[in-house]
C-alpha cells in the first residue's frame, strides 16, 4: 500500500481470497495517487503481466533454495528492472526448530517454513542461466523479536554479483 500511496500502480497477489478481501477492504480510499489491482492467485501466474519492480515479502518461505531460484526466474522473465524477495534464513535456532518440527506427523499442520543458507541461495541465483543479465543487489535480515527475515535484491544488468550486506 506504501507504493501505491506514493504513485505507483500496484498489482498485490495472495494465495488467499479472503486476505486479498481484507487488505482491499483496509486500503480502501487510504491513497489518490497510485492504484492497487487486487488478485487471489499465484503470483507465477504469467497473465499477471510484466513489471517494473516485483516485491514479493515472505511469499517464498516454505520454499527450498532451489524452489526460490526458480520462482526468481519466473518472475525475472516478466520484470524489467528490480525483484526483492524476503525469504526465511537459516539460523541455529530456526535450523533446530526446523528439524525438532519434522519429527511430528503433519496431517493437520499449516505448510511449514522452510529455512534457507542465504549464501547458498545468492551462489545459486548468480549461476543459473535463466537469471544471465541479473546480479545480486542489496541483501538485509531483518530481525523484531521472534521473525527473522532476509531480504535479497536481484537488478537486472547492474554491475559485478557482489552482495552488499546492510546492517539490520
Amino acid at each position: 500500500m506504501a507504493l501505491a500511496q506514493r504513485g505507483a500502480d500496484v498489482v498485490a497477489v495472495d494465495l488467499s481470497p479472503t486476505l486479498v478481501g481484507l487488505a482491499a477492504e483496509r486500503a480502501a480510499g487510504r491513497f489518490d495517487r497510485g492504484t492497487i489491482t487486487w488478485h487471489a492467485g499465484d503470483m507465477l501466474d504469467p497473465a499477471l503481466g510484466h513489471f517494473d519492480h516485483v516485491v514479493a515479502m515472505d511469499s517464498l518461505i516454505h520454499y527450498q533454495s532451489w524452489d526460490m531460484v526458480n520462482a526468481y526466474a519466473a518472475l525475472a522473465a516478466r520484470t524489467r528492472r528490480s525483484l526483492l524477495v524476503t525469504f526465511a534464513p537459516w539460523t541455529p535456532l530456526l535450523g533446530t526448530l526446523h528439524a525438532v518440527g519434522g519429527l511430528f506427523p503433519r496431517a493437520d499442520r499449516a505448510p511449514r517454513i522452510v529455512p534457507v543458507k542465504a549464501g547458498l541461495l545468492r551462489v545459486a541465483a548468480t549461476t543459473d542461466r535463466r537469471l544471465a543479465g541479473w546480479t545480486l543487489g542489496r541483501t538485509r535480515r531483518v530481525s523484531r523479536g521472534f521473525y527473522t527475515s532476509q531480504a535479497l535484491e536481484l537488478r537486472r544488468g547492474q554491475g559485478t554479483s557482489s552482495v552488499r550486506e546492510d546492517a539490520a
